[in-house]
């Protein structure tokens, strides 16, 4: 229980000494597992590992991941304590990895940093482009931050309202009113059931022919087949992933050999600032709890995220 020592917080199973110092350094103090009631979890990820840790003491936990569905999946976050994630946290460094692939993909370097002779100029600036957003989180409003001196035009996708200094927002049901107009479309909405296969062959055959599709969120929100045949028909202009499905994404699978397809192997969120957004979510957190504040990415078990 909470003391004048702070929250009772116990990190692990794996030994983390950068998350127990946050919790230090966010008023908390580390005890035993049996003593604890809050579990700062960073372990195998298996779904079971967890169930394993909790106890009627515990009353929060922080997950280290922005995406959750590992445990939504299997029914493990529920409503009888707190489940906060790291939504949210990584949403910078993501948010960097999206506009260099799109970049890479207006300015062509993809096939220009290979060429070994002098080619026509067959690219296009990235700036005045019309950018859909779908997924409004913290990834895309970091993205849109970033692309605010190229001037691009924005359309989002959230049921949270209108997104900031976007041109229109629709609502997630009508996301695929956003796909015909743009020349980029980034996908960084959660991976829940909903979601799970919205970009497949009727949403990529209303992409325009030079448009790019952006992926940093989860494999599994595109149709991989799907996205393969849309490519070698160049009825779109590439697609930029960071994320695939399956993951790892095959040696010898189609998407590494297609010119017109950019693989980043989850690489969006590089190790040390891993670490430090972690380490800081975690330092928030513990410190609110203390302080009774609503805490930072909370997850909602009825909606997967």
């Amino acid at each position: 229980m909470t003391t004048s020592l702070g929250p009772a917080i116990f990190v692990g199973p794996k030994h983390v000494p950068v998350l127990e110092q946050a919790v230090r350094e966010g008023g908390g103090h580390l005890v035993p597992l049996a003593d604890a009631e809050g579990i700062v979890y960073y372990g195998s990820d298996e779904a079971g590992e967890i169930v394993g840790m909790l106890h009627p003491e515990v009353r929060w936990v922080q997950l280290p991941h922005a995406g959750v569905e590992r445990w939504t999946g299997n029914s493990i976050i529920d409503d009888d304590r707190l489940w906060t994630s790291a939504a949210g946290a990584y949403a910078g460094q993501v948010a960097e990895h999206a506009l260099a692939l799109m970049l890479l993909a207006a300015r062509g370097l993809h096939t220009l940093a290979r060429v070994d002779h002098w080619t026509p100029k067959v690219t296009r600036p990235l700036a005045g482009s019309t950018v859909a957003l779908v997924g409004a989180g913290g990834i895309a409003r970091a993205l849109a931050d970033q692309l605010a001196p190229l001037k691009c035009r924005l359309l989002a996708v959230s049921d949270s309202g209108p997104f900031p200094n976007a041109t229109r927002t629709v609502v997630r049901a009508d996301y695929r009113e956003v796909l015909p107009g743009s020349d980029y479309v980034v996908i960084s909405a959660p991976s829940t059931p909903a979601t799970h296969g919205m970009i497949g062959a009727t949403e990529l055959a209303l992409m325009k022919k030079d448009a790019w599709l952006v992926n940093v969120a989860r494999g599994e929100l595109v149709v991989t087949d799907d996205l393969v045949a849309a490519l070698r028909e160049e009825s779109i202009g590439g697609a930029a992933l960071d994320v695939t499905d399956p993951e790892p994404l095959p040696t010898g699978h189609p998407l590494w050999s297609l010119p017109n397809a950019i693989i980043t192997p989850h690489a969006a969120n590089p190790e040390g600032a891993y670490w430090a957004t972690l380490a800081e979510r975690v330092r928030e957190n513990v410190r609110r709890l203390a302080s009774g504040e609503p805490l930072l990415g909370r997850v909602d078990p009825h909606q997967g995220f």
